[in-house]
């Protein structure tokens, strides 16, 4: 931005209109025409748009003092004072969004660090009775689960309170993108305290929590996990 553009009360009324969509047909009309065949007057309305966003923040008061030298103070103080009031709510507005977007991430921003889908078991096959379920495991190490999904469901018929099934089942549908059908899954998994996969079934019923945006369960099942990351996850939550 050039400090030294001549820039008058008028004119400052005039843009001040014109981004306030404000203007009538035939001085909006004339003054597009005036943007589009004079560079010099367009630099200095483009800079006078930098000002009512608030983007330089950083500069901001500095650049209002330099325009406000530029205009005679009886005449531009009540401008003034309502340009500024524009500034600064936009500077405020921009420094509250940079600090919830860059400063604190979002819940999501945080599923999407701390998911991993669970690396499956070994597909060594000792028992033919056990194909099936490995048969799956196979697809869902290669990333297709849906087709792991399928297989697994109909095994979980059958066995419909088996917890190794049941937990697959909920890790293959958050890696599938559905928390909403994982979360049941995953429950009846921690239905069973002696289940070797207890503490990571709590971890990603949080997670499922989390993306789901319940904020209060996600914090109790990462609780829950009795793990390090799940400790770690938590304090980074926000409500």
């Amino acid at each position: 931005m050039n400090p030294n553009n001549n820039i008058s009360q008028e004119l400052l009324e005039t843009i001040e209109r014109y981004y306030n969509d404000s203007m009538s047909t035939d001085e909006r009309h004339l003054f597009v025409e005036k943007l589009e065949s004079n560079p010099e007057f367009k630099t200095q309305v483009e800079d006078i748009k930098i000002l009512f966003l608030g983007i330089e923040t950083q500069s901001l008061k500095e650049q209002l003092d330099e325009f406000h030298k530029d205009i005679p103070k009886a005449t531009s103080k009540i401008r003034f004072l309502q340009f500024t009031k524009y500034a600064v709510a936009a500077v405020v507005v921009i420094s509250l969004g940079s600090y919830w977007f860059f400063g604190k991430p979002s819940n999501q921003k945080l599923y999407a660090k701390y998911f991993t889908p669970d690396p499956g078991l070994p597909t060594t096959m000792s028992s033919s009775l056990n194909f099936e379920f490995y048969d799956a495991m196979v697809n869902y190490k290669h990333g297709d689960y849906e087709l792991a999904i399928s297989k697994w469901e109909k095994l979980q018929i059958n066995k419909p309170n088996n917890d190794t099934i049941n937990y697959f089942l909920g890790v293959a549908q958050l890696a599938n993108k559905n928390e909403l059908k994982a979360i049941p899954y995953l429950k009846s998994t921690i239905q069973k305290p002696e289940s070797v996969f207890l503490n990571d079934a709590h971890y990603y019923l949080g997670l499922a929590y989390l993306k789901e945006g319940n904020i209060e369960r996600a914090r109790k099942h990462l609780d829950l996990s009795n793990t390090d990351v799940g400790q770690e996850l938590i304090s980074k939550l926000t409500d």
